[in-house]
């Protein structure tokens, strides 16, 4: 696993570009163990679109792991200078080694999502990634701690897990040290255009703003 050739990401911008929070456009959802004390140090954003084609990936396999990359946007507000993600698509990463508790991303599945990035998303970045942990809940193993701090090491970076048979899930993001802790995982906003219908599922996760 110390094989630095494997290693593989776009060349991301050193600080991001300044836009508008969405916060009025998007309901935030509160994970199960979520803990004020704690401040994530970006604020996840995933549009409706993305939420449903991620929920489509997690359920296609229901005995072995599937992920792949999440692509958006990294963003800091104008007014606030909170650095923000939007999830706006996936790809699904092809040539992995998987089963029913592991998932490998070799060297040919960073090459071909690189590729496909650039070809299908030329103006979005890499914000993170996802992957199932099928019936064995939401946590990130050693494995997965070291995959994140190895290919995708940026701050604003972040994993997702999805357990598709209870319907849960939940964002592992750092913390403004740097820090990342395995068990502990975040809600996120729903981001809606003109839809006053939320898509949101996930049963570990509780509305903190009315979906009225």
């Amino acid at each position: 696993m110390s094989d630095p050739s494997i290693r593989l990401l776009p060349a991301d911008p050193t600080r991001p570009r300044r836009a508008h929070i969405p916060c009025e456009r998007a309901w935030r959802w509160r994970s199960l163990v979520e803990d004020d004390r704690l401040t994530p140090g970006v604020t996840v954003f995933v549009t409706q679109r993305a939420y449903v084609r991620i929920c489509a990936h997690a359920g296609s396999d229901l005995y072995n792991e599937v992920g792949g990359w999440l692509v958006g946007k990294w963003r800091a507000d104008r007014s606030t200078n909170v650095p923000f993600i939007v999830v706006e698509a996936i790809l699904p990463a092809p040539h992995t080694r998987h089963g029913s508790a592991y998932l490998t991303f070799t060297q040919d599945t960073q090459v071909s999502l690189y590729d496909e990035l650039k070809e299908r998303y030329p103006n979005k970045e890499l914000v993170g990634w996802y992957h199932t942990h099928p019936r064995m809940g939401i946590f990130l193993s050693e494995y997965d701690v070291w995959l994140h701090h190895n290919f995708f090491p940026e701050p604003y970076h972040v994993a997702l897990v999805v357990e598709p048979h209870s319907t849960t899930a939940g964002f592992f993001i750092r913390q403004h040290d740097g820090t990342l802790d395995s068990r502990y995982y975040f809600g996120f906003h729903e981001l809606h255009h003109r839809n006053r219908r939320s898509v949101v599922h996930w049963r570990n996760m509780f509305p903190q703003t009315s979906l009225a």
